[in-house]
């Protein structure tokens, strides 16, 4: 069995982040810089349910981290957003350091409404 040197999480991060779309500004307020990616959907416990639901053997990430980057399209590209980083931090604060998937549609209203206190509408 291989041994793997990093979380298993860093392995899928690395695969899927070159067709990350990260935007030029921060949704809520416009910062220009720093940018962080945020997904509302968190690795961590997204990837932890996948392997428990098919139960996979974690040991095998890099084998299979293509499979779950399939599956998961819309949580790794489409269900994310360009946080500055005072922001991102805010939200991690709110929801913590990985946000249960219940909470992606909470995270996302929140952004929506810290924008709009920011006149960003």
């Amino acid at each position: 069995m291989p041994k793997l040197k990093r979380d298993i999480v860093k392995y899928v991060r690395d695969k899927a982040k070159s067709r990350y779309e990260k935007g030029a500004e921060c949704r809520i307020c416009g910062a220009k810089a720093p940018l962080d990616f945020h997904h509302f959907y968190s690795l961590t416990p997204l990837l932890n349910h996948w392997i428990t639901k098919n139960k996979h053997n974690p040991e095998y990430i890099q084998a299979l981290r293509d499979d779950f980057i399939e599956e998961h399209q819309a949580e790794l590209y489409e269900h994310t957003t360009t946080l500055c980083h005072m922001h991102h931090l805010k939200l991690h604060s709110v929801y913590g350091k990985d946000p249960a998937l219940t909470t992606a549609t909470k995270q996302m209203r929140w952004v929506e409404i810290q924008r709009e206190k920011h006149g960003m509408v």
